[in-house]
């Protein structure tokens, strides 16, 4: 039985809010996220933070108060930008999300809580991080992928934005894929021997479980519960 969570049928909203917004754009369009669009299950509006820019120069960054490296995020670019993606939302529920290390690491549970909103705003960050208003006043939760530190917050919106879609009806096609399988089990495919003779060194000989090919069903299901990850 499936996962995936019961949604009413307005299209949902993904904004990306990011000074790079071409980046995430060829993922989009490999993905099963480029899909979901084309078959207007989802919406995505990319937002170039660069335009609210303060300025002749649309400056989007400054140094830390109080010394440091590298450049912070200005907390007036981004509360531009999320104001206008707020005006133009004229129904549903909104959920604004911050990427950011310090956040609550993103699991398949927030996949699906977060999946029960119209419109989500995702905030990228950059640089050296975003001016700390951004948390306190602006976004409603801040979420992380894990703790390890990226170039922004381009790649997180991603990892989130393709979890999210798959809890959507009609996204994958099915009633589930493999991905979604919690303690998902080893999978396997042809060929059901694979030969390896390297010059010098002992044939090997990689099988695919027996159980596998029998044809068996309850059997096959006992396998892939006693293996599951």
């Amino acid at each position: 039985m499936s996962d995936i969570v019961s949604i009413h049928n307005a299209m949902k909203t993904f904004h990306i809010i990011s000074l790079f917004p071409e980046s995430v754009e060829s993922y989009i369009n490999a993905s099963i996220i480029g899909r979901a669009r084309e078959k207007k299950l989802i919406k995505i509006n990319q937002v170039a933070l660069r335009q609210f820019g303060l300025g002749k120069h649309k400056v989007t960054d400054e140094p830390p108060y109080g010394g440091g490296p590298g450049m912070v995020l200005k907390v007036e670019p981004i509360y531009k930008a999320v104001k206008k993606v707020l005006a133009k939302i004229k129904k549903g529920k909104t959920r604004t999300i911050l990427f950011s290390t310090r956040g609550k690491v993103f699991t398949n549970t927030d996949a699906k809580r977060l999946a029960k909103y119209d419109n989500i705003i995702f905030i990228c960050g950059r640089y050296e991080g975003v001016d700390e208003r951004v948390a306190d006043h602006i976004a409603d939760e801040e979420i992380s992928i894990g703790d390890f530190v990226l170039s922004g917050g381009e790649l997180p919106a991603l990892v989130v934005l393709d979890a999210v879609s798959r809890q959507i009806p009609g996204v994958l096609g099915k009633n589930e894929s493999l991905e979604e399988i919690k303690g998902s089990y080893p999978v396997y495919t042809k060929p059901a021997e694979f030969l390896i003779q390297e010059k010098g060194k002992k044939k090997k000989s990689w099988k695919v479980p027996e159980v596998l090919q029998s044809g068996n069903h309850k059997l096959i299901d006992e396998w892939r519960l006693k293996d599951q990850k």
